[in-house]
């Protein structure tokens, strides 16, 4: 039995992954990020380990929200599924930066580096990041022309680019990405075309699987198979 933290798991894919990995025998820790958004979780899993609330948007909230895992932890597994999409419009955070970048990159930064390392880190990218422009110049889309979906595309690269520098600089940790490709979440749309179930499948795998496929670190897969991390400028 393994004890895994998946952010972003009040619905979605967190929700689902959350719920697989409850069916298999393992102790998970839900998260939101506000205390209705937690009721909503432990409602749709009463099984739960715990809860940890915090807005992702929010610096001193992350903070408090490591502190909260910290406190229910140490964890085997931490799934990093918390995110934004590619349709918003630029909001400012509280702590004056573009929302995106705060949420989809800063965050799981601040909690990959403040919760007790866990055994396994799983970072949740997407297909769009192979638009994604590695250019650190204008992370906050203070110059530029706003485009939510490039805004995105950076963010699931910086993300996939966590991994692999977690798995470098943490030998003992297998640290790695995945693409839950496009599905049918409040993310992705009614239409999109990829199989919701096969979406949440991979992450979980990765965070309590003892296939050896499974015990790779430092690496990209798309439905348990291992993909290139190419982009752009690359």
């Amino acid at each position: 039995m393994s004890r895994v933290l998946v952010t972003g798991s009040s619905d979605g894919l967190g929700l689902m992954a959350a719920k697989r990995l409850m069916a298999s025998g393992h102790e998970v820790v839900l998260h939101a990020r506000n205390q209705g958004r937690a009721g909503d979780a432990q409602t749709a899993a009463p099984k739960a380990y715990g809860v940890v609330v915090g807005d992702l948007a929010s610096i001193v909230e992350t903070r408090g929200l490591a502190d909260q895992a910290n406190r229910l932890g140490p964890f085997d597994s931490v799934i990093h599924n918390a995110g934004v999409g590619y349709r918003e419009r630029r909001i400012e955070t509280v702590d004056g930066l573009e929302h995106i970048f705060a949420i989809n990159v800063l965050a799981p930064y601040l909690l990959t580096a403040l919760i007790e390392r866990p055994k396994r880190l799983i970072y949740l990218s997407s297909g769009m990041h192979r638009a994604g422009d590695p250019d650190m110049t204008d992370l906050l889309w203070k110059r530029r022309r706003w485009n939510g979906s490039q805004a995105y595309s950076d963010s699931k690269l910086f993300d996939a680019v966590f991994a692999l520098a977690f798995a470098r600089r943490w030998p003992a940790v297998r640290s790695n990405a995945v693409d839950p490709g496009w599905v049918a979440t409040k993310m992705g749309g009614r239409g999109a075309p990829d199989d919701l179930e096969l979406g949440s499948e991979t992450q979980v795998w990765l965070a309590v699987s003892q296939d050896s496929a499974a015990m790779a670190s430092g690496a990209y897969f798309y439905h348990k198979k291992r993909q290139e991390i190419p982009s752009r400028r690359a």
